[in-house]
């Protein structure tokens, strides 16, 4: 049982000192960059207003789960994004521009 317990905390201590070192190298993927954190924001602002509209009964639990999904693959582009991008995960103003402008329909859509 000792034994067990030492592995699982090796493992552990393990994969954040390897989390640690990707995130301090400085050609490390930039989970923390600006427009990256200002996206995922949005994305998350906009899941509570589609709970919200679910709750006052102004949206059905199908229009929810279709926007909850565009949600998903605006998130899921970001991340390919970032991944794909020469610059260390970084995004570029076109991609902020595209990203936001889906942004924008999938808000418009909350709203109607």
């Amino acid at each position: 049982m000792l034994t067990r317990a030492l592995i699982a905390s090796s493992l552990v201590l393990g994969s954040l000192s390897i989390a640690a070192t990707a995130e301090a190298r400085p050609g490390g993927w930039a989970r923390h960059h600006p427009a990256r954190i200002q996206i995922n924001h949005r994305i998350a602002r906009q899941h509570v207003r589609i709970a919200h509209q679910v709750r006052q009964g102004d949206m059905s639990r199908a229009e929810a789960r279709s926007l909850h999904g565009d949600l998903h693959d605006i998130r899921l582009q970001e991340r390919a994004f970032a991944r794909a991008n020469e610059n260390n995960g970084h995004l570029t103003r076109a991609q902020v521009r595209g990203l936001n402008h889906e942004l924008n329909q999938t808000g418009n859509d909350i709203r109607n």
